[in-house]
């Protein structure tokens, strides 16, 4: 056994041999072309890389790596609720009205538990996070220094103190301490920010005047949604500010330019442009954002749309001869003014994008709203020419946004009104991939603009989309992303009824219900027509029959529901294609308990399921009916009972009589 073993070994060892030889050779014979070139290749490499390549032992990650590395795993789940509300299932919002109760309810109880830290900074000490979350920890909100100081004079500044840092300034003024230019400044942008009124901590319910309340509620009904935020407070004459402003002894252009920012964003206009008068008669500068701000104030003070783009061409005529280059708030606050600026708009919208382009700033997407809203006016007659979006979402295909107007967030709805008004389905897709890249849903807005945009997208969806496809995007976006209104469940039905897909209405009466929109009368009156209008399968019929039963649960548990006649026609319609006879006749009694009247083709067809159904004494008992309404069908229903029915005498009696009726009365 080891001889052979030993043979078998000597023999690999000599063709191993005679192999690597020949390999050798091989190389040698078919490398002698390269090898200079290699050489000299080799010799430049070594002459080009002078310095040493350092090889790090491992690799350093940031604190955060793993959990972006897990986030970046995680897709959202169209099925699912949104994310805030997944960490507690009682918390599972089904309709708009609880999404926003819910909403509210989780931002109120951070709040809370904000301002408890806040003020017990003593009972939160530990630091367990890792990394470090400041957010977590307490704030120092209370006040350390009590001496009167300009130390102290800042602490209440960064602690955003108003009434307190108003009080030390006028403490270290009448005990004879100056005060450092900076440090009044800084008093003075907290005082304008904020309106001589301390700020709301969170937490701390918010007080106002009966008075002032009044007026905000007059103003919001009169500005709009847009228009409120800035109108929470007004400016009052002779103010903290403008008190202090007028004690300096030298003011520079960063005193005029808090006064003039204040001034306009709570809503003095005219006294910001007297003011920057006097910045002007001082020989002063203003700012960028001074400007910014007396752009945006100028349809406010001029009335006609020359005058008020003549102030606007002044102001930035004025920047060039200060020497003060615009920022892209500067173009923004010039189209936003140049919205209300009628048809002046149009002409010198597209100059102020082009100056901007010049000047290499790149517009954000609240300068894009601004154009269509110059150039796309909602409810305007006629079509519009969707000339100047296509080629405005041609430009920004892919690109990922950042907010840097607040302003940008009524972009993508106020673009998908357009595609909902022109009915331009694929303009529709465009706008919806944009919002897809990157982060930028987060530009979509609060939850009320996003369900705007999602609800004008669903419509467009439903008028012009096959129903496949509407259900497939009706899946993805509910309720994950959008609580469709009435009004979208709607164009929902209207969109089966196109296609011919009228099965389905079953299961979108489910989902009415868990949305919270089976209180809505026209929407349910709408859903049985539907279902009503025209026969189907016995298995279709069957599932109608059902979801009738459903509603007419709905209807017997809300008093505020008041059944109308079509309503209670169409119950009993289905009931009656299903054969479910006992149940029609309940509707039929519940019309008479109602004060309802039912149509003569509804008794007629009653007639017909009796027939078929074999059930004679409920023909007498719909006869009896019939003549409690005092119907004038009253007799062909009788006579057609007697016809074809098998009756007894007493029946026969009692239906004659029905039938000889108006024959004694027209004598």
């Amino acid at each position: 056994m080891a001889a052979p073993c030993r043979h078998v070994g000597h023999h690999i060892k000599r063709n191993g041999s005679f192999l690597r030889i020949n390999l050798d050779q091989l190389f040698a014979s078919r490398g002698f072309r390269w090898t200079s070139a290699l050489q000299q290749q080799g010799a430049e490499v070594h002459k080009e890389s002078k310095e040493p390549i350092v090889i790090p032992r491992k690799k350093s990650w940031s604190s955060e790596a793993v959990l972006e590395a897990l986030a970046s795993t995680v897709h959202r789940d169209p099925t699912a609720y949104p994310y805030q509300f997944q960490d507690d299932p009682y918390l599972s919002p089904r309709t708009s009205a609880e999404f926003k109760l819910f909403s509210l309810s989780q931002e109120s109880g951070r709040a809370a538990a904000k301002y408890f830290i806040n003020n017990n900074p003593k009972f939160f000490t530990k630091d367990f996070a890792e990394p470090h979350i400041p957010c977590l920890m307490p704030e120092s909100v209370a006040l350390r220094l009590e001496e009167v100081s300009e130390e102290a004079l800042k602490e209440r500044i960064t602690l955003r103190k108003v009434s307190a840092a108003v009080e030390m300034y006028d403490q270290l003024l009448q005990a004879g301490t100056s005060v450092s230019m900076e440090t009044t400044q800084e008093l003075l942008d907290l005082i304008c920010l904020y309106c001589d009124k301390n700020p709301v901590q969170e937490g701390e319910p918010e007080v106002e005047d009966a008075e002032e309340a009044g007026e905000e509620t007059k103003r919001r009904k009169h500005k709009g949604r847009r228009a409120a935020d800035h109108l929470r407070t007004s400016w009052k004459e002779n103010n903290n500010a403008e008190r202090i402003f007028n004690l300096l002894p030298e003011k520079d252009s960063r005193c005029y330019s808090a006064l003039i920012r204040g001034m306009v964003k709570h809503g003095a206009y005219s006294k910001a442009f007297s003011l920057y008068t006097d910045l002007l008669n001082n020989r002063l500068s203003a700012d960028v954002h001074t400007f910014n701000a007396l752009i945006s104030a100028v349809p406010d003070i001029r009335d006609k749309f020359n005058e008020r783009w003549d102030l606007i061409t002044e102001l930035l005529n004025q920047m060039n001869e200060q020497k003060v280059h615009p920022n892209l708030l500067t173009f923004n606050s010039v189209l936003k003014a140049l919205r209300r600026c009628g048809f002046l708009a149009k002409t010198y919208a597209p100059q102020t994008l082009n100056e901007m382009k010049a000047l290499g700033i790149a517009p954000s997407l609240a300068t894009y709203d601004h154009i269509l809203a110059v150039f796309y006016k909602s409810g305007s007659s006629g079509p519009n020419n969707t000339d100047i979006i296509q080629d405005m979402l041609t430009e920004l295909e892919g690109t990922s946004f950042t907010c840097q107007d607040p302003h940008d967030v009524f972009f993508f709805s106020s673009a998908m009104r357009i595609c909902l008004d022109s009915k331009d389905l694929e303009l529709g897709y465009k706008v919806h991939s944009l919002v897809e890249v990157g982060d930028n849903w987060r530009l979509l807005g609060d939850s009320y603009q996003q369900s705007v945009f999602y609800g004008r997208f669903f419509s467009l969806l439903c008028m012009m989309e096959h129903i496949d496809v509407v259900l497939k995007w009706y899946s993805r976006i509910i309720p994950s992303l959008y609580y469709p209104n009435p009004q979208g469940m709607r164009d929902l039905l209207q969109a089966l009824d196109t296609d011919g897909r009228l099965d389905l209405l079953p299961t979108i009466w489910k989902d009415i219900k868990t949305l919270g929109h089976d209180n809505k009368v026209d929407l349910v009156e709408e859903l049985l027509s539907l279902m009503a209008r025209e026969e189907h399968s016995p298995e279709v019929q069957e599932s109608f029959a059902a979801c009738a039963l459903d509603v007419k649960s709905v209807f017997d548990g809300r008093s505020s529901m008041e059944w109308s006649t079509s309503s209670l026609s169409h119950v009993t319609t289905l009931l009656l294609r299903a054969n479910k006879l006992q149940q029609a006749w309940d509707m039929l009694l519940l019309f008479k308990a109602k004060n309802r009247v039912p149509s003569e083709v509804l008794l007629n067809n009653f007639l017909s399921v009796c027939q078929s159904s074999g059930a004679p004494k409920r023909a007498v008992e719909l006869v009896q009916l019939a003549a409690a309404f005092c119907l004038p069908a009253t007799p062909v229903l009788a006579k057609t009972a007697l016809a074809e029915f098998q009756l007894t005498d007493e029946q026969r009696s009692i239906l004659s009589e029905f039938e000889a009726a108006p024959e004694k009365e027209t004598e």
